[in-house]
């Protein structure tokens, strides 16, 4: 079917008299077909047909819960999550707790080159402390002659503080002239 001009008002009209009762318009690329014309041929088209609403008469659905009865089942989930959560709070106090632990590589210097590094790391390690664990130690050459004594120790660190360890050996003044903290690794 030919619509005329569509800039005129003639052709506009012939065009919307012939939409007013279809949704498209044949022949078309990419045009929608009416629904009855989809499908096994020689089917009637059911959806254009006046077939009335379902009765409304029955509208009480409460017969029928798709997603379960909240009400009835309230109280045996309640009490399930109390049981889960009892057991894990067991599970959980029979664990022991984790401690945080540190460890600490230290360079300890020396005043000169004429210092007993022997006696330095034997005032060292008889810093002890509830947490402390001293590990290996080694003389690393400065330059000059010095060497500083680098020793490894593993903290507990809610229990010993490296402030704490840096007042302890540098207490020793007549071996100890500075710490630093070489490494700090946690555990």
């Amino acid at each position: 079917m030919g619509f005329g001009d569509l800039k005129s008002a003639s052709g506009l009209k012939v065009l919307n008299d012939f939409l007013s009762d279809r949704s498209y318009i044949e022949g078309l690329p990419g045009v929608k077909k009416p629904l009855g014309q989809y499908g096994p041929p020689g089917v009637a088209d059911t959806t254009t047909s006046s077939v009335p609403a379902a009765d409304s008469k029955d509208d009480d659905d409460d017969d029928i819960d798709l997603f379960g009865s909240e009400d009835e089942e309230d109280a045996e989930a309640a009490r399930l999550k109390e049981e889960r959560l009892a057991e894990y709070a067991a599970k959980k106090a029979k664990k022991p707790a984790l401690i945080a632990k540190s460890s600490i590589l230290l360079d300890v210097k020396p005043w000169d080159d004429e210092t007993d590094m022997m006696k330095l790391e034997e005032c060292v390690r008889s810093i002890q402390m509830d947490g402390l664990v001293w590990g290996q130690s080694k003389l690393v050459p400065v330059g000059y002659g010095i060497k500083k004594l680098q020793i490894g120790c593993v903290v507990e660190d809610d229990k010993v503080g490296t402030d704490i360890l840096e007042e302890h050996i540098t207490a020793f003044e007549d071996y100890v002239q500075s710490m630093d903290i070489a490494a700090f690794n946690k555990i």
